[in-house]
């Protein structure tokens, strides 16, 4: 069956062509977006997001070219969609105030249970950190120092500071339903 052909079948509800558009084309969609991303299921919510989209509206579409490059630029337009709203929803790590949670933990009551629970389960998180890791962690979070500050202090490049806060936040953020925030 030619792309045109296909087009029509498709545009007119064939479910056929549905199904021959989805088998020949969804594995090589979702390795192009898993190449991009790095997550498999998020490869795969893309690329039938965007199958699901084709579907329902059918009838609308307008391909100028071929089908694949239609499919390819709407998965990567989907994918680069994702991208921005992880963006622009803040990592609830990034939101905390590392010394406050400290200052806090001093000054909350005895029967505060929640809060010491999960400041213990914190720490001993923090605890688990590879030591440079942990180290790094403690000065930028806890002391509030600049990774440039950390980097002269420590006798390293600023880059390897930023690759083991990546690293702890990382190890952190895996581990975070631990802590119950």
């Amino acid at each position: 069956m030619d792309e045109q052909e296909l087009i029509e079948k498709l545009k007119q509800g064939e479910i056929q062509a549905y199904e021959y558009l989805f088998n020949h084309h969804y594995d090589w969609l979702c390795n192009y977006i898993f190449q991009l991303s790095g997550d498999r299921n998020l490869s795969k919510d893309i690329v039938q997001e965007v199958m699901v989209r084709l579907w329902e509206k059918k009838k609308q579409i307008t391909i100028k070219g071929s089908l694949k490059g239609y499919l390819f630029k709407s998965c990567h337009n989907q994918f680069l969609q994702q991208l921005r709203k992880k963006k622009k929803q803040p990592d609830l790590l990034d939101k905390i105030r590392w010394d406050t949670i400290y200052e806090s933990y001093f000054e909350q009551k005895e029967d505060d249970t929640y809060f010491k629970t999960t400041l213990l389960k914190l720490e001993e998180l923090i605890d688990k950190l590879p030591p440079k890791c942990k180290e790094i962690f403690i000065m930028n979070k806890l002391e509030r120092r600049k990774y440039r500050e950390i980097a002269q202090d420590m006798g390293i490049s600023i880059k390897t500071v930023e690759n083991q806060m990546s690293k702890a936040l990382r190890i952190i953020r895996e581990n975070a339903s631990v802590l119950m925030l």
